[in-house]
């Protein structure tokens, strides 16, 4: 499987795409270049805006590859891209076939994940499933998948430390999607 986060704001000198990188230990993965990496550590709207950078849905490319290609999103759905009001929602579609949903276990969870996976529902964005991030919650868990007749993909606790085996372990289960 590849990898791509269409627009990186800040962290340039240890982007998210490096920080995969290093955890992932195949020689079959490509991590392929962002599209945009903007020095501001913000929305993305706003580090093109301070970088003088224009973002438009249509400069977007999808890489070329033969393996499946997981597209990373930055900050959350509704998160915009540019001035004119685009959304990380509105890039969805041209940059991925559907979205594996990540929803963490905190207080107001069920509310915050509800809401994203009715925006997508509502643009016909095929969700793949859900990731649970944190803490297990099961009420909160099963509320969510039941409601939305969704399937749990993993969950993946939180760490308080790197631990590339850790990480390799939890997210296993994306390869096994796509295989």
């Amino acid at each position: 499987m590849d990898y791509w986060k269409p627009v990186q704001a800040g962290e340039l000198d240890f982007t998210d795409t490096m920080k995969v990188r290093s955890w992932v230990k195949n020689d079959a993965s490509v991590f392929h270049q962002e599209q945009f990496r903007l020095k501001t550590p913000a929305s993305p709207h706003f580090a093109a805006k301070v970088d003088g950078i224009q973002i438009k849905l249509e400069d977007f490319e999808v890489p070329e590859t033969e393996n499946n290609l997981l597209v990373e999103g930055a900050g959350g759905l509704m998160v915009p891209i540019n001035d004119k009001g685009d959304l990380i929602i509105d890039l969805i579609p041209k940059v991925a076939d559907g979205v594996i949903l990540v929803s963490r276990n905190y207080l107001g969870s069920i509310n915050h994940t509800m809401l994203s996976i009715e925006a997508l529902q509502k643009r016909k964005i095929p969700i793949l499933g859900l990731i649970f991030n944190g803490d297990s919650n099961p009420a909160t868990e099963e509320i969510i998948l039941n409601k939305h007749k969704l399937k749990c993909l993993g969950k993946v606790p939180l760490l308080s430390h790197i631990d590339t085996l850790k990480i390799r372990e939890a997210g296993s289960f994306i390869e096994a999607i796509f295989a």
